[in-house]
């Protein structure tokens, strides 16, 4: 990722994917400093607010993450977005918020597609481990490409319960 941004380094999502790699590598303070330089080149690319918004996330810097993702919500109708905003409510202690984040998604999700792996992600930023396991199961069993997410940062909260190392075990990824 250092050199693809070295060969095109005016390219924000070369910044931007560089920032996500950093981030689940938990080089958190690396991962601002790469998304930034994104958003300096493209502030409207929602990607590089959505990477920004999850390693200030992990450095509890919630209202940041919070106004990051809100701004990825308003840039892209992705409900990928919508739910990471629905977990940082969540973990910055605004479970209102999150609550209706999530009866959102849920509500989006008789309109349009919403992965599981979304949903479960907010119940995790809820701390509700049945429910996030719950969904963590549907988009096991349908097969979400996404479930190899499992190793971020995210989903910490849920490693040391037996179900999670289950999982990763079923899925094929390393404990």
């Amino acid at each position: 990722a250092r050199r693809a941004r070295e060969l095109d380094p005016i390219s924000p999502t070369r910044h931007a994917f560089l920032g996500l790699i950093l981030y689940r590598a938990r080089k958190y303070d690396d991962a601002i400093t790469a998304c930034e330089k994104a958003l300096e080149l493209d502030p409207n690319y929602p990607n590089a607010d959505w990477f920004l918004a999850v390693a200030l996330e992990q450095k509890g810097e919630f209202p940041e993450a919070i106004a990051r993702l809100k701004k990825a919500v308003s840039l892209s109708d992705a409900p990928l977005y919508r739910a990471l905003l629905g977990d940082a409510y969540a973990l910055a202690g605004q479970k209102a918020k999150a609550l209706s984040t999530l009866k959102e998604l849920q509500v989006l999700s008789k309109q349009r597609y919403v992965s599981p792996l979304d949903i479960a992600l907010v119940y995790t930023g809820l701390g509700d481990k049945d429910s996030a396991f719950e969904w963590l199961e549907k988009a096991y069993q349908e097969r979400i490409m996404r479930i190899q997410e499992l190793p971020q940062p995210h989903f910490d909260s849920l490693r040391s319960d037996p179900r999670f190392q289950d999982l990763l075990r079923r899925i094929g990824l390393p404990p």
